[in-house]
Order: C-alpha cells, then structure tokens, then sequence
C-alpha cells in the first residue's frame, strides 16, 4: 500500500522525508529511505573496491625510475582511498544492521533521535550532534 508521500516505487524522496511530522519518526517509510539509501551506498563502495583491485592488478611494472616511482606513489594513494573506503563499508553495514533491529536513527550514546537532516548528511551517523560535540570536544582534551 502506498502513501500520498511515496514515491512511484514506494520509497520516499528526500523532500518528501523533510516534511514529515516529528512524531513519524522512524517510521516504515522513512527506514525504508535510509534502507535504499544505504544500500545504495554499500552497492558503490563495493563498486569502487572493485575497480580498485582491478586497477592494482593491471599494473605493469615499468623500467623507468621516474615513472615507477609516480606508480608506486598512485598504488598508495589507492590503497589509502580503499582502505578508507572499506571502514565506510563496515559502518554502512553495521547501519543496515541497526535499521533491521529498529535501533536507526537513535543516539548510541543517549538514545535521542539523531535527526533525519543529520542522516540525509551522514546516513552512517551513531551520534546526535549534542553527543558527537561532546565526543569531540573531548578527544580534543585528552590528545
């Protein structure tokens, strides 16, 4: 059953989603948004780790100093993109997890809505902004 705020596929669009009541939520429609919107991203990540692999294996090895050493130098900012990208991964999964358990969307920390202007910015958000501040402020203290 579709709502009047579903889209053609049954899935919310962002402005749809901003205009929600904040008594809804968290509701069906709305981890469904997040569902498909992390899905999405999980699908590109793994995409990306791909394409990445494949380009370090196509790699040939060249007699030229210069050149080998501009390679060398590719292969590592390559790498430092995919390993940031597979703990990406691991947050997206670990998000779809707490949308399955119906814990998407909560403060990990205070048990607050984390808010759906925050997880439109960062669907992977565990923090409310009041939280995260506070976690921040005191990794800055104890550094």
């Amino acid at each position: 059953m579709m709502t009047a705020t579903a889209t053609r596929n049954g899935t919310l669009s962002e402005a749809e989603l901003l205009a929600m009541p904040a008594d809804d939520y968290m509701n069906a429609a709305q981890l469904e948004f997040f569902r498909q919107r992390l899905l999405h991203l999980q699908a590109e990540l793994r995409e990306n780790s791909e394409e990445t692999r494949s380009h370090l294996r196509e790699t040939v090895a060249t007699p030229d100093e210069a050149d080998r050493a501009t390679q060398e130098e590719e292969q590592v900012l390559e790498q430092r993109i995919r390993d940031r990208e597979l703990k990406l991964l691991h947050k997206v999964e670990a998000a779809l997890r707490r949308v399955e358990d119906g814990s998407y969307g909560y403060c990990e920390v205070s048990g607050e809505p984390i808010g759906v202007g925050r997880l439109l910015a960062r669907p992977t958000a565990t923090l409310s902004i009041e939280e995260q501040e506070r976690h921040e402020r005191e990794e800055r203290l104890f550094r």
